[in-house]
């Protein structure tokens, strides 16, 4: 059994999650196999999730169009963006804030504070750990990285909005959860070690992305 996404795994997944838990077994009827396509463009997939911080898609889609084309490269790399100041990076429309986390992320691939390399050798915790050193990504955005570049299927996404309304409602629970007892009912339920692919469903179920 691998801890990655592959077709087979989240087949394996979805047969494991609709056994033990009856409530997301209608989901996953209903829905049909779940798709997470991991890919390995860690340093963009960073990159991404800092400008689409509190931004709708379009909004977001339309200020990474300009970000990228202040450089001669569709990704550009550590070194390039260091090269732009905070001024120019504003140009584009991000805000001082984000200029500012795109730098630091630079700042740190180029220290070697944050290695992409050695990141499959790494468990989840481990990774979370280094991705919130860099400003702008804090424990939602790491969790989102896990799940959506990496392909890890066995991340629990506790702060997410749109995990925490889905659970409420199919749960019938009285009142929105917390970080704890989602974990208990991640337990109890028995979605371990394919918790990622429970959220998948749980966000399906309101027709929803994830949200911060």
């Amino acid at each position: 059994m691998s801890n990655i996404a592959t077709p087979t795994e989240l087949r394996r997944a979805a047969a494991h999650l609709a056994k033990h838990d009856s409530v997301l077994a209608v989901i996953i009827k209903q829905a049909g196999p779940c798709v997470i396509k991991p890919h390995r463009n860690y340093y963009w997939e960073l990159i991404d999730s800092i400008i689409s911080q509190q931004l709708s898609v379009k909004a977001a889609a339309t200020i990474e169009r300009r970000f990228q084309a202040l450089f001669d490269s569709e990704f550009p790399e550590p070194a390039a963006i260091l090269a732009k100041s905070v001024e120019e990076l504003r140009a584009a429309g991000l805000s001082n804030a984000k200029a500012a986390y795109i730098r630091d992320l630079a700042q740190h691939i180029i220290d070697g504070r944050l290695k992409f390399d050695h990141f499959d050798s790494l468990t989840n915790e481990e990774i979370i750990k280094e991705l919130v050193a860099v400003k702008g990504v804090g424990e939602w955005t790491a969790h989102m990285f896990l799940m959506f570049c990496m392909g890890r299927l066995d991340v629990l996404a506790t702060g997410d909005l749109g995990i925490r309304n889905g659970i409420q409602k199919l749960y019938d629970l009285l009142s929105v959860p917390t970080p704890t007892q989602i974990t208990g009912i991640a337990e109890t339920n028995h979605w371990h070690p394919y918790e990622t692919v429970a959220c998948w469903y749980v966000w399906h179920s309101l027709d929803n992305s994830p949200k911060a």
